[in-house]
């Protein structure tokens, strides 16, 4: 299926691993010239190579290092690609960071930490991509959730601005139908790959791992990156034109919420 988005310009948050190279891999596959942050521009490079060494050296994928949980990291990430590029019109939010413990554990710097990595640089980027995208006449913006913003389950932290994720996204949704703008969640389940929280786990106790496996999951395994990956290529087209405001999850039948 040819999801007409050759030519498009996609940028991705988190974009040197896991979903969000995913992501990427995705979207060049599918034409898209595709600006690629995170905060190591080594593994940023790098993967920008396997990019090209896939779907050839003409390519366009541009690598920014880049932290948004800052400010000046989001206005670096948004000027390249709008100079480099001449705009945007795909915007994948795919970053996120909860840590902490208990209520009483958990400090005022930790919810800051949380809140600072994962919403603003979604309220941030989607602020500074509007401009551009209503320009062009209209766009998507991609908000990477979890399961466990609809439903308990992982850090406190976490669950609470992967909630609020999922609210922005209808918030934003309908402000933005008006100029063409179309605004959907993604809320994944376990995804394993080399380097995630789940892959450290599984190395640190296998045992333990594989029982959550058993218990939780029930296909039996966990999910692959390119399976959320390929599902926002989709939802970033015009294949998806009357999706918007709504969170699809992505988690293989794991989540209990209906």
């Amino acid at each position: 299926m040819d999801l007409g988005l050759t030519g498009k310009v996609a940028v991705i948050t988190g974009a040197s691993r896991g979903l969000g190279f995913a992501t990427a891999q995705a979207l060049v596959g599918e034409g898209c010239t595709v600006v690629m942050a995170a905060r190591g521009l080594e593994a940023l490079n790098k993967a920008a190579d396997k990019l090209r060494s896939r779907w050839g050296r003409g390519s366009k994928v541009v690598p920014v290092a880049c932290d948004v949980s800052t400010p000046d990291g989001v206005d670096h990430l948004m000027e390249t690609a709008v100079v480099e590029c001449g705009g945007i019109d795909v915007l994948v939010n795919n970053v996120g960071l909860g840590r902490g413990g208990t209520l009483e554990q958990t400090s005022d710097s930790d919810w800051r930490e949380a809140f600072d990595n994962t919403l603003f640089p979604a309220i941030r980027c989607s602020q500074l991509a509007v401009p551009h995208m209503r320009h062009r006449g209209g766009g998507v913006i991609v908000i990477v959730s979890s399961i466990y913003g609809r439903e308990a389950g992982g850090r406190m932290t976490y669950n609470v601005v992967k909630a609020a994720e999922i609210s922005l996204t209808k918030s934003l949704a309908q402000q933005l139908a008006k100029d063409q703008i179309r605004v959907v969640g993604i809320a994944p389940g376990s995804i394993l790959f080399e380097g995630g929280s789940w892959w450290k786990r599984q190395q640190e106790d296998p045992k333990g791992i594989a029982e959550f496996v058993a218990r939780e999951l029930p296909f039996g395994r966990f999910g692959a990156p390119d399976e959320v990956g390929n599902v926002i290529a989709f939802l970033s087209s015009s294949r998806a034109s009357w999706v918007s405001g709504t969170t699809v999850v992505v988690d293989g039948c794991q989540s209990k919420a209906f």
